[in-house]
């Protein structure tokens, strides 16, 4: 999609206009007008008025070689100089005033008119000129000065190289919501004609990145209609009205523009709950109220879909989200297997790749990643292969990239000290040996104790092999063992700890706390809630729902379940102790081992 850009040019444009046409009639027009027109004599009439003594003041210009001077009402004359040694004498004597300045001679009326008249009625005149303009811009006479009342939307026109729903890959579901809208607009007839009424509005939720805006501009692209974006907090103004005043332009353009779509992305902004209390935000609570009556107003909205993207919905007031208003909702999460799969092939058209690349297995290494975190790996790998001076993309340069989004580049500067090296090579082995001698745990895809710039001194990567939407207590179980296997193996191999578990205990923390209080995985608790979960798409904040001697059993059931999985992964290295020394002395002379060459020592 093209956007339509009006040029807009800063008020110091029109500053700078007055300056250079106010210096120019200082310094041009003005010594012209103030100047009389000066009558040109002989030399005898200046002699026959000197003894007259009808002269009042004389200006000699010896480069020149004239003379300009007044008779005693004001005229000015001006004469060729010749040489005259008696002339100062006769000047004296005639009582005459005589220098070397110009003589310049002013009306006091043309004075008053050019020095004070003119120049106001030049500014009048420019902010008059301005102002018109302003209110052009603005939407006609009506609107607020400077265009605050004004949308400031984005529109989108139709293109050749617009966005169409082969550009966006992975959400499909999606899609098939959205698909309809375009029917809809492309052939309203159909469902005039049964009597169907297309949704005013849809929500598009889900996590960031995962490409609700580039959804929007989809349909919009697929539709072939016009296309208005705007963020929500765009509508939020410091004078109260002028939100609600952006609402109504914005609405009103659309409907100039029908068939069209309009696009509100972060529409929280805007579409908190009302919540009531003294002191609250008038001008986002009658934005709101704008828009709610923009949407259920007395007029239908014919040809006019409203698309708006959010990462908190339950944020967003009930009456926003009743139907007549936003009736559909349509859920963006993150791509699946296949979804990333596709989702690198669209991205990897756009940059030089090598034949060989398996994306299904870089998709699988990249579990969890949204749509915009795999742009990102796209990229990241082919600057890589820049760097390495080659000419296209290998698997090796996304392999690493994948490494660079989640623990960063690596940091060639940071040496270890031999023994620090050799308590990090034990470290992760004994993360990849808990899991390796575990059932229902993802296999090891990669080792390695090179220093990253997250602040990891080494990390072991686990690939699942396919979709994973489900987790059973004791793959949870597994899980919490394989994060203390690391802190595990320091104890049995040196008999201390160290501060490189540290990550590690949040994430088995955190863990175990959610099988108590959200999965119900406590028999003592059975099935009951003990936690409430707040903005799921924004890192799912989470506050306890429980009593205070309720908070003291379940600190009680986190620190017991912890200690017993920590238990099992000491037992399973001291069951493997051969193992942990051989494969943890091979990564430390290596410093970087594959899942197979793992497995292959570890099955030996």
């Amino acid at each position: 999609m093209n956007e339509v850009k009006k040029p807009k040019k800063p008020l110091i444009y029109y500053y700078c206009i007055v300056a250079v046409c106010l210096l120019f009639f200082n310094a041009l027009a003005m010594p012209w007008l103030l100047e009389y027109r000066t009558r040109t004599v002989d030399y005898n009439t200046f002699i026959s008025m000197t003894d007259e003594k009808n002269i009042d003041q004389v200006s000699i210009s010896s480069q020149d070689n004239t003379i300009t001077f007044t008779d005693k009402e004001g005229n000015i004359y001006k004469t060729a100089m010749v040489e005259d040694q008696e002339l100062t004498q006769r000047l004296y004597k005639a009582g005459a005033s005589f220098s070397g300045k110009e003589i310049r001679q002013t009306s006091p009326l043309l004075s008053f008119l050019l020095t004070w008249v003119l120049p106001v009625l030049i500014f009048v005149g420019i902010g008059q000129y301005m102002s018109k303009k302003m209110m052009e811009k603005a939407g006609g006479k009506n609107s607020m000065m400077f265009g605050m009342g004004k949308s400031n939307a984005k529109v989108y026109v139709k293109s050749s190289k617009g966005i169409k729903f082969d550009d966006v890959a992975g959400e499909d579901e999606a899609k098939e919501n959205l698909a309809e809208i375009v029917e809809y607009l492309h052939d309203p007839k159909r469902y005039k004609e049964i009597g169907a009424s297309m949704p005013k509005g849809i929500l598009l939720v889900g996590p960031p990145g995962t490409g609700k805006t580039m959804l929007a501009k989809a349909v919009a692209g697929e539709a072939e209609v016009p296309f208005f974006s705007m963020s929500g907090s765009e509508f939020v103004e410091m004078f109260v009205g002028m939100g609600a005043s952006k609402v109504r332009d914005l609405f009103k353009q659309a409907k100039e523009k029908a068939p069209c779509i309009v696009f509100i992305d972060e529409i929280d902004a805007i579409g908190k709950k009302r919540d009531g209390q003294i002191g609250g935000n008038d001008e986002r609570e009658q934005t709101l109220n704008q828009l709610l009556t923009e949407m259920d107003g007395f007029e239908e909205n014919n040809g006019v879909i409203i698309l708006a993207a959010t990462n908190r919905p339950e944020s967003l007031d009930p009456a926003l989200l009743r139907p007549g208003r936003f009736d559909r909702r349509v859920p963006v999460e993150l791509p699946d297997l296949k979804g990333r799969e596709a989702i690198l092939k669209v991205h990897a058209k756009k940059i030089k790749v090598a034949d060989n690349v398996d994306y299904n297995k870089i998709a699988r290494m990249a579990s969890g990643a949204s749509g915009a975190e795999l742009a990102n790996i796209v990229n990241e790998g082919a600057l890589r292969a820049v760097r390495e001076h080659r000419a296209f993309v290998t698997q090796s340069d996304l392999e690493e990239s994948i490494e660079v989004v989640i623990a960063g580049y690596q940091k060639k500067n940071a040496i270890l000290t031999d023994k620090e090296k050799l308590i990090v090579s034990y470290h992760e082995v004994g993360h990849a040996l808990v899991a390796a001698r575990q059932t229902n745990s993802a296999p090891v895809q990669k080792i390695t104790i090179v220093p990253r710039t997250s602040g990891a001194l080494g990390y072991t990567m686990q690939v699942d092999e396919g979709n994973h939407y489900l987790m059973s207590k004791e793959e949870m179980e597994n899980k919490i063992a394989t994060y203390t296997g690391g802190r595990a193996a320091e104890e049995i191999v040196f008999g201390s700890v160290t501060t490189g578990a540290s990550n590690d205990i949040e994430q088995a923390t955190k863990l175990a706390r959610a099988m108590i209080t959200r999965y119900g995985m406590c028999s003592d608790f059975d099935m009951v809630a003990l936690e409430v979960q707040t903005n799921q798409y924004l890192g799912g904040d989470a506050s306890l729902a429980c009593s205070a001697e309720t908070q003291k059993i379940i600190d009680e059931k986190v620190v017991e379940l912890v200690r017993r999985q920590h238990e099992k992964a000491a037992q399973i290295l001291l069951e493997n102790r051969e193992k942990l020394d051989e494969i943890s002395q091979y990564l430390y002379q290596r410093e970087t081992i594959t899942g197979e060459e793992f497995m292959k020592i570890l099955n030996s």
